[in-house]
């Protein structure tokens, strides 16, 4: 069994805040492949299904970003699982729009979201980190990451959701540098090569005498015809 966790803020205020993606990443997901109804349970929004072969629990923690990990520590122990059971969603201002990372462990980074997860579950749980890019002033990042997605964010940030959705079986089922590859592609694909234009060659000049070649005469006895005018 899997936990699918989603990070955000509960309620409509938040709804379309960069600090929310986890939460978008996470509905998509379910819509997509079908879960059940969402419903409240583990101080979440949760919500069932398959992936992979195995069973998913959705959830969208309804305690603030900052007590995320109340939630996910309740399911985890609730359902017997490891860390390593778990994949959680979340927005990354130290990735570019559009952007992902996926790792198993490691830091926060700063992200309060994933500092309470560390506290309640321990670090080996899978990151997928979603990019939104950077303020580019530190002391604009809380402002930035509470404000919602620009319109002109709205196409990176559709192609990013889809990409995510479509591709979470095969992180699901363990690959997570296809899983990494294939959404970078579906977000950035390259383009196409065009054909290059026929070129417009020249006729080719006649061939030589093929029993002459390099001054050479091949004819039986392989003598070298005289170069002498007489």
């Amino acid at each position: 069994m899997l936990l699918l966790v989603g990070l955000g803020n509960p309620g409509p205020r938040y709804a379309q805040n960069r600090h929310n993606i986890g939460f978008m990443a996470v509905d998509e997901i379910v819509r997509r492949y079908g879960f059940s109804p969402w419903r409240n349970r583990f101080q979440a929004e949760t919500a069932e299904g398959r992936m992979a072969g195995d069973k998913v629990l959705a959830m969208k923690p309804q305690t603030y970003m900052n007590e995320s990990g109340r939630a996910v520590g309740e399911a985890l122990r609730f359902f017997k699982l490891e860390p390593e059971d778990v994949i959680v969603l979340y927005d990354e201002i130290d990735l570019a729009p559009g952007k992902l990372r996926v790792k198993c462990g490691g830091g926060s980074g700063g992200h309060n979201g994933i500092r309470s997860l560390e506290s309640h579950i321990g670090k080996e749980f899978w990151r997928v980190r979603l990019g939104v890019g950077h303020p580019g002033d530190k002391e604009r990042v809380h402002g930035h990451v509470l404000s919602d997605f620009a319109k002109a964010d709205q196409p990176w940030l559709e192609k990013l959701l889809d990409a995510v959705a479509a591709e979470l079986p095969t992180l699901a089922g363990g690959d997570a540098p296809h899983f990494m590859t294939k959404v970078a592609e579906a977000v950035n694909p390259r383009p196409l090569k065009k054909d290059r234009p026929a070129n417009k060659e020249s006729p080719k000049p006649p061939r030589p005498d093929s029993d002459k070649v390099q001054g050479k005469n091949t004819a039986k006895g392989g003598e070298t015809p005289s170069t002498e005018t007489g």
